[in-house]
């Protein structure tokens, strides 16, 4: 496991991330995300790790994953168009199929929309307002929400842990630092990285739920950072709007192309 610091550097638009890391280990962590790999480490960049998800893990993908199946392309039989299908049925190559034609013949901000409408549809009638009250953008609901984010997603993203990070200037508990993606190493797609995950869940907490959010992918090994209480920078002036894409590992790649075609508007 690593320790994280990142510091924000006031260096003009878009903001410059600075991070520290330090080495550690925990290995009941590890036995929690349910990593099959022999080492209990995610498996290097090119390989998707070995997970053994359970009962619940099973429960949550499948929840997602009919609730996208709504916005799916038609141009493919969907796994709940099949009879006896249960949630259980599901597994995180299906749901992340099932995400990919979501963005299939979509724009980024129809399918960042997708997303929005997808995870209110999760929530009951009026819980943004409720989440605004119970967590007013403090540094106590920063801390609490990243600490929530470790066990509650780690069937969605795979290994994380809590680490300290420095926003506006105050070093706080607040930062999760995801050591190799799930999502991102299924996929192997940047514009599902960023469409389906990064905007949409900056865009979710920042804007409904009131608590800012930031995400840095690191596409150099699959990592990332989520921060909470720190604004997102606009799409525009944010690194990953240059990402070009996977090239070898994604199926709707284009070689051919300076950037991720799915990252343009």
């Amino acid at each position: 496991m690593e320790v994280l610091s990142l510091q924000t550097l006031q260096l003009g638009s878009p903001p410059v991330y600075a991070i520290r890391r330090s080495k550690s280990t925990s290995r009941s962590f590890r036995i929690r995300c349910g990593i099959a790999e022999p080492s209990g480490e995610p498996a290097p960049l090119g390989q998707k790790t070995k997970y053994k998800d359970g009962l619940l893990e099973k429960v949550f993908m499948g929840l997602f994953a009919r609730k996208m199946e709504k916005f799916a392309s038609s141009g493919n039989i969907t796994i709940t168009e099949k009879k006896n299908i249960s949630l259980l049925d599901y597994d995180y190559e299906s749901f992340v199929g099932v995400s990919k034609k979501v963005m299939q013949g979509r724009s980024r901000r129809q399918t960042q929309e997708v997303v929005r409408e997808v995870l209110l549809s999760m929530l009951p009638p009026g819980a943004p307002a409720q989440f605004r009250k119970l967590f007013p953008p403090t540094r106590w609901a920063a801390e609490f929400n990243a600490a929530l984010t470790v066990p509650f997603f780690h069937w969605l993203v795979g290994p994380s842990e809590v680490v300290e990070v420095e926003v506006n200037g105050v070093k706080q508990r607040s930062g999760v630092l995801i050591k190799k993606c799930r999502y991102l190493e299924n996929s192997g797609c940047v514009g599902q990285c960023v469409n389906m995950c990064k905007i949409p869940t900056q865009d979710f907490f920042t804007n409904e739920f009131g608590l800012p959010l930031t995400m840095i992918p690191n596409f150099e090994d699959m990592s990332c950072e989520m921060v909470y209480g720190q604004v997102p920078p606009p799409l525009e002036e944010d690194p990953v709007i240059t990402q070009p894409c996977y090239a070898t590992i994604c199926s709707i790649s284009n070689p051919n192309a300076s950037v991720c075609p799915k990252l343009q508007a």
